[in-house]
C-alpha cells in the first residue's frame, strides 16, 4: 500500500534521538523520494498532509541499524572469490536483502587478509551496492594485511605485509583505484559508480604504517587501530594523524596495563597530551614488522596459549603489554617530541561484540562508561550468520568445519572458539542489559555513531529532515518488528 500524495506519517511511537534520548512524536516521510521530511516545513509550504498514517502502538521507530564490520552471512563469505563475478555479485545480493531482517539497513563488508592478487578484485565488487528491497554496502572495510604478527588471530601468516613503501605499498594491495580520492556517492543514482565508504584496519606500528595514515585519512579512508600491539605512544600518534577508530576493541591487541595502556588506554586520554616519547624511549617500545621479528619472539608466540581462529581474537596468547621488542633505531615513526605535540587529539570510535562471549559485560560496561560517544556496536559475523540456522556442524572454509551452539561458534573437535553469529538487533539488547543504559542509548550505538564514525550523519544513522528513510520498528524490548528503506518497508515480522 502506498500513499496516493507519496506522504506517510508514522504516528503513536516513541523517535531516538541523538543524543541517546527516545521522545514520542510523529514522523513524517516522503516514500516516493525515500526521504525523512520537516512535518513543518512540509505542512506549510506544501499545504499537504500524509495521506498515508501508519500507528505504531507505542513502538519505536528507529534510523536503520549500520554494522561497519561483518565478514558474511546467510552462507556467503566476502573473503572468498573463487573467479566468478556474478556468483559473487549474487552473494553480495543475497546477503543485502536478508540482513534487513535484523533491523540492519547498511553494513560495510569486510575481508580478513588475503592473497594480494585478490584485493583489487574484490574490493572493487565491494563497491557501493543496493535493490530497492535490500540494506545498503556501503563500500569496503579491509582488515589486513598491514597487521601485527603476534596479534593476527584467523587471518593466514603467509599473506601478512609490511608497507616499506609507506603508500605505495597500500596501493599495491589493494589496487590504485581503490584508494582514489572519495566521491559524494551517496548522491541520488550514483551510489554504484562512485567509490564509497572505505576502512582499513591496520597496526601502527607495522613497518611503513604509521607513515601513511594521514595521506589515507587525506584519500576518505577511515583508519582503525586494530589487530595491534601498540604502545599508548604509537597509539596516540596514530590517532593525531587521523586515525579514527579501534577495532573490535579488546580483541587482537594486548590487555589493559595501569603503566602503559595501550590501544585501550585510547578512550581515557585527554585531549591535553603531553608529546608521545620516541620509540627508543618508550618502556615497551613495538614490533615493526612480521621480517623484523626477532626468532626469539616468534617462538614464544607460537608456544603461548591456545590457538584462536576468529579475526577477533588472538591465536597467540600474549600478557598484558609483553615487553616484545625496542623498535629498531632506524625506525621512524615520528614520534619523537615535538613532531605531533602540537597535532589535535580527538578520542576515536571504538567496535563492539556485544554478544557476551567476545568481551565479558563487565568489559563492555567499563568501556562505555569511559566514553560513551565513540561506542559503535558490531557483529564481526561469519558466513554462518543466519536467524533461521539452526544448532549443530556446519561448513565453513579450507575443509574445516565449525559447531553452532546458540550464539557460540567452535571449532568441530574442539572448544576454541571460531567468531560470531551474533546478530546486530541482539547486540543492541545485550548492550542495553550489559551497562544498564536505556534502549535509546543503546540504539545509538548502532545507528547515529557509526554514522558519525563514517561521515555519513546526514544521511544514515539519523531521523534528521532530509536523511534516507532507512527504519526499524522495534517494540519496547528492541526486537524488530518491521524494517524500511527508502520509505517502503521491506520485511515484516510474521505473527
Amino acid at each position: 500500500m502506498s500513499s496516493p500524495n507519496g506522504l506517510v506519517c508514522f504516528t503513536n511511537c516513541l523517535l531516538p534521538t541523538e543524543d541517546g534520548g527516545l521522545v514520542q512524536k510523529d514522523l513524517w516521510i516522503d516514500e516516493r523520494r525515500g526521504v525523512i521530511l520537516d512535518s513543518q516545513k512540509t505542512f506549510f509550504l506544501r499545504k499537504e498532509r500524509p495521506d498515508r498514517v501508519i500507528d505504531l502502538g507505542g513502538n519505536i521507530l528507529s534510523p536503520g541499524f549500520i554494522d561497519i564490520q561483518i565478514n558474511g552471512a546467510y552462507n556467503f563469505d566476502f573473503s572468498v572469490y573463487d573467479g566468478d563475478d556474478e556468483a559473487y555479485r549474487a552473494g553480495l545480493k543475497r546477503v543485502a536483502e536478508s540482513i534487513v531482517e535484523t533491523g540492519v539497513t547498511s553494513l560495510l563488508p569486510t575481508i580478513i587478509t588475503q592473497e594480494r592478487s585478490l584485493y583489487p578484485k574484490i574490493l572493487h565488487l565491494l563497491r557501493p551496492y543496493s535493490t530497492p528491497t535490500s540494506a545498503t554496502l556501503l563500500g569496503w572495510h579491509a582488515e589486513g594485511p598491514f597487521i601485527q604478527f603476534a596479534k593476527r588471530g584467523a587471518h593466514a601468516p603467509q599473506f601478512l605485509v609490511s608497507a616499506k613503501e609507506e603508500l605505495k605499498s597500500f596501493e599495491e594491495v589493494y589496487g590504485k583505484e581503490n584508494l582514489a580520492d572519495s566521491e559524494d556517492w551517496l548522491m541520488a543514482g550514483d551510489a554504484q559508480d562512485a567509490v564509497g565508504v572505505r576502512v582499513i584496519t591496520a597496526a601502527p606500528e607495522v613497518d611503513g604504517v604509521m607513515q601513511s595514515v594521514e595521506e589515507l585519512v587525506k584519500r576518505g579512508i577511515v583508519f582503525s587501530i586494530g589487530h595491534s600491539i601498540a604502545t599508548t605512544d604509537i597509539a596516540t600518534a596514530a590517532v593525531q594523524r587521523g586515525a579514527r577508530l579501534i577495532t573490535h576493541l579488546f580483541n587482537a591487541m594486548p590487555q589493559l596495563h595501569h603503566r602503559d595502556p595501550s590501544i585501550i588506554g585510547l578512550l581515557g586520554a585527554s585531549p591535553h597530551l603531553s608529546s608521545p616519547q620516541s620509540p627508543t624511549q618508550s618502556h615497551f617500545g613495538a614490533v615493526a614488522s612480521l621480517q623484523r621479528v626477532p626468532s626469539l619472539v616468534r617462538r614464544a608466540a607460537a608456544q603461548e596459549g591456545p590457538k584462536a581462529t576468529s579475526e577477533a581474537f588472538d591465536d597467540v596468547q600474549t600478557p598484558p603489554q609483553t615487553p616484545v621488542l625496542r623498535a629498531q633505531e632506524g625506525l621512524e615513526l615520528g614520534l619523537q617530541k615535538g613532531k605531533v605535540a602540537d597535532l589535535a587529539f580527538e578520542r576515536p570510535f571504538y567496535e563492539l561484540i556485544v554478544d557476551g562471549i567476545h568481551s565479558h559485560p563487565n568489559s563492555v560496561r567499563l568501556a562505555y562508561s569511559a566514553y560513551p560517544d565513540g561506542c559503535i556496536l558490531i557483529t564481526d559475523a561469519m558466513k554462518i550468520l543466519d536467524p533461521k540456522l539452526k544448532d549443530g556442524v556446519h561448513e565453513w572454509r579450507d575443509g574445516k568445519r565449525f559447531v553452532k551452539d546458540g550464539d557460540k561458534l567452535y571449532l568441530e573437535g574442539t572448544d576454541t572458539l571460531a567468531g560470531s553469529v551474533v546478530t546486530l538487533d541482539k547486540c543492541v539488547r545485550n548492550f542495553s542489559r550489559f551497562t544498564g543504559c536505556s534502549l535509546g542509548e543503546a540504539i545509538k550505538c548502532a545507528t547515529y555513531n557509526p554514522a558519525r564514525c563514517l561521515g555519513l550523519e546526514h544521511r544514515k544513522g539519523t531521523l534528521r529532515p532530509g536523511a534516507d528513510a532507512d527504519l526499524v520498528v522495534l517494540d519496547r524490548k528492541g526486537k524488530v518488528l518491521s524494517t524500511w528503506v527508502k520509505g517502503k518497508e521491506v520485511w515484516r515480522k510474521e505473527n
